[in-house]
C-alpha cells in the first residue's frame, strides 16, 4: 500500500511544487482547542491528528453526524508556513468529495463555510491510499488557525475521516518581554539607606 500526490487538477508554481519532507505539524497543533462541528463523538476530530506512521491505523476516526457536512478548526501554538496536507478518508462513499481551505479564521462556523475558499481541492474516491495535496504555499504562511472544511462525500449518509497530516515550517510565536519595574511609593526616610542597599545587591534574573 503506497501513498501518491493529488494535484487537484491545478497548476502550481515552483515554490507550490516543493515536495514535503514531513507531516509532523500535528505536534504544533493547540489539540485542547480544535474544534470539529458536526461530529458523532466529541472531540473525536482532534484524534485524526497523529504521526505520519499511524495514518492507516483506523481505530480512531471522526464521523459526521446528520449529513455528510464537517468542518474542523486547527488553532496552532505559533506560525506556520503550510507546504501540503495529507489526509485518509472513510471507506467507498464516506470518503469526503471536497476538501476547502480557510486561512486564520478562528472559530470558524459552517454559516461562514459559504465565503470563498483560500483554496480547495476535489478528492478522488480512494481508500486505499493516503492523499497527499501539495497547497499554494504562498497563501498559507504565517498561519496561526487553519479551518478545513469537508461539505460533501461521495454519496454517504456520512462522511468518515481517519488521518490528517499537515507539512510545512513551525515558528514559535513572539512574546513581548516582560519589563520588571523597582519603584517604592511613600518611602520612609528612616530605612531609606536599607532599601537603597536591598535594591543595590539584589539583581532580578
Amino acid at each position: 500500500m503506497c501513498d501518491h500526490h493529488h494535484h487537484g487538477g491545478c497548476n502550481h508554481s515552483a515554490e507550490d511544487k516543493e515536495e514535503p519532507t514531513n507531516f509532523n505539524l500535528y505536534l504544533k497543533i493547540d489539540t485542547d482547542r480544535v474544534e470539529c462541528l458536526n461530529e458523532v463523538d466529541d472531540e473525536s476530530g482532534r484524534t485524526i491528528f497523529k504521526p505520519w506512521e499511524d495514518r492507516l491505523n483506523v481505530e480512531k476516526v471522526v464521523e459526521s453526524d446528520c449529513d455528510p457536512e464537517l468542518l474542523i478548526n486547527i488553532p496552532f501554538t505559533g506560525n506556520i508556513k503550510l507546504k501540503a496536507i495529507a489526509i485518509f478518508g472513510g471507506e467507498e462513499d464516506t470518503h469526503p468529495k471536497t476538501m476547502k481551505l480557510y486561512k486564520n479564521i478562528p472559530n470558524m462556523c459552517l454559516d461562514q463555510a459559504a465565503k470563498e475558499p483560500d483554496q480547495s481541492f476535489d478528492l478522488p474516491r480512494d481508500f486505499n491510499e493516503v492523499i497527499q495535496l501539495p497547497v499554494k504555499v504562498q497563501r498559507f504562511t504565517n498561519l496561526q488557525h487553519l479551518t478545513l472544511h469537508f461539505p460533501d462525500n461521495h454519496g454517504a449518509e456520512n462522511t468518515k475521516i481517519y488521518y490528517i497530516g499537515l507539512s510545512g515550517d513551525f515558528t514559535a510565536a513572539q512574546r513581548s518581554p516582560i519589563i520588571l519595574t523597582n519603584y517604592e511609593l511613600a518611602a520612609n526616610p528612616a530605612d531609606h539607606k536599607t532599601k537603597l542597599f536591598d535594591s543595590s545587591s539584589h539583581m532580578i534574573s
